[in-house]
């Protein structure tokens, strides 16, 4: 492992790419603690204690914008990467179901170069109409009234407006940033700005750690401090996370293809036996995001319904059902699970198409042994795409409700259990594979060893 990291330093063009994005995610992260002009000096102190006393997480809309804050590098506060890149990510979804949706983007789509650079084009304008509408928003929310982000000596209206322009500058701001990545440095830009924005959450959990962590035997005891006996249980659940993490990411269904026998002349090509490889988890992280976010709607509303009928026998009703919808509860946790397995299989179903993957094997002569070609081979690949959709919705279920359930059996907060599982997990397990096999093929590519001896990271088949 040394000698593969001294050889990635090695090779020059590796190492500008290496450099380069590291000064980007720096550049990322300044803009991240510089706040909106016109800002209160006050409130920045007191949200800087109110962070540093802060070791788990809350309710209502207050822990949604966490969740989303958290998942795009985001703050929703007034900074001016307060928004992250979630639009980005929005219009990027948005756009990719619009486009198996509507005829004309698809036929776009399946222009080459030429139609992924106009969809770009689209997804652009989509993210700056998004940042408009999230940072009118967030802003109106905070600004007026007392104890807002505005400074006493400015005008509400021109901090409304000033604090909208920069927030959806910084969105602009970090696509470029993540447009350079991509083309200059190493890795997905994109997903490098969210995964730098969780792991910055690393040096509190550490932190937490230092100050609350003990070398008793405190046998699970509800406590203030972390015994020894939970913190290495919670390192080896971190660590079996991982691996199982990483081995179903990676993970593939290999199908056994055929290619067609046809002779020219005197000589025979093709015959050869190769497979089709279907992913286990297909959907990615986009199922979690999506039930997270839809989870957190009743518990709003029905807490809002609560406030405004209170001192009745409804009111009474109404916060229990939002208390029942609360982070952590058990029917929480249900339909939370019941969710994702919803949008594994209708993400699944929108960007898998088993039709048109079986048409284009039967144009590459290509065919499924003991399949039909056309209708059959497509039903075929239906079936088995189902079945390890079952699998890899599963995993996402587990691996969601982790955090939730560590953190009510061993008594140790969100800001701790929250990276044992969960979207964050996710999200730093693939983008920390997709670098190291973009560093590797650099390596191999100049007859370097890889960071493994047996070859490259590989999954369950």
């Amino acid at each position: 492992m040394i000698e593969s990291l001294i050889n990635v330093f090695k090779i020059p063009e590796l190492r500008r790419k290496i450099l380069f994005t590291i000064l980007i995610i720096f550049v990322y992260r300044l803009g991240t603690y510089l706040p909106i002009p016109g800002t209160d000096g006050n409130y920045l102190e007191n949200l800087i204690a109110r962070e540093q006393a802060e070791t788990g997480a809350g309710g209502g809309i207050a822990e949604y914008l966490k969740f989303i804050a958290k998942i795009t590098g985001g703050s929703f506060q007034p900074f001016l990467f307060a928004l992250g890149i979630m639009p980005y990510i929005s219009a990027s979804i948005i756009l990719q179901l619009l486009t198996h949706a509507v005829p004309s983007l698809e036929k776009l789509s399946k222009e080459g170069e030429s139609g992924r650079k106009k969809i770009n084009e689209y997804t652009r304008y989509i993210t700056l109409l998004l940042c408009v509408i999230q940072a009118a928003f967030i802003v109106n929310t905070n600004t007026f009234g007392a104890g807002g982000w505005r400074s006493d000596n400015v005008s509400q209206v021109m901090y409304f407006l000033v604090s909208v322009t920069a927030m959806s500058a910084g969105t602009v701001f970090l696509m470029w940033l993540g447009e350079l990545v991509d083309d200059y440095g190493i890795g997905n830009g994109i997903s490098l700005i969210i995964m730098a924005g969780i792991v910055d959450r690393l040096p509190a959990v550490a932190g937490y750690v230092r100050e609350n962590a003990t070398f008793e035997f405190l046998s699970f005891q509800a406590s203030e401090k972390i015994g020894i006996e939970t913190l290495f249980l919670i390192i080896v659940m971190f660590v079996a996370v991982v691996i199982g993490v990483v081995l179903i990411t990676q993970a593939q269904r290999r199908i056994p293809i055929q290619q067609a026998k046809h002779t020219r002349g005197r000589r025979t090509y093709g015959g050869q036996r190769q497979y089709l490889p279907l992913r286990v988890n297909q959907a990615g992280v986009i199922p979690v995001i999506f039930a997270s976010s839809l989870l957190y709607l009743p518990m709003f509303l029905f807490g809002k319904l609560a406030e405004m009928a209170s001192g009745s026998w409804a009111g009474g009703v109404l916060r229990e059902v939002a208390e029942a919808f609360g982070y952590g509860n058990a029917i929480h946790q249900l339909i939370y699970v019941a969710l994702i397995f919803v949008f594994c299989y209708f993400w699944t179903a929108i960007t898998f198409r088993p039709a048109e993957m079986a048409d284009n094997l039967r144009d590459w002569g290509t065919f499924i042994p003991g399949m039909r070609p056309g209708r059959r081979t497509a039903e075929y690949i239906e079936r088995v795409m189902n079945r390890i959709t079952y699998v890899g919705s599963a995993f996402l279920a587990i691996i969601a409700i982790v955090p939730s359930v560590v953190s009510q059996m061993l008594q140790v907060p969100m800001l701790m259990a929250g990276f044992l599982g969960g979207t964050s997990l996710l999200i730093i397990v693939s983008v920390a594979l997709d670098v190291v096999q973009r560093i590797e093929s650099h390596l191999i590519m100049r007859h370097y060893e890889g960071f493994l001896a047996e070859g490259r990271v590989r999954g369950r088949r």
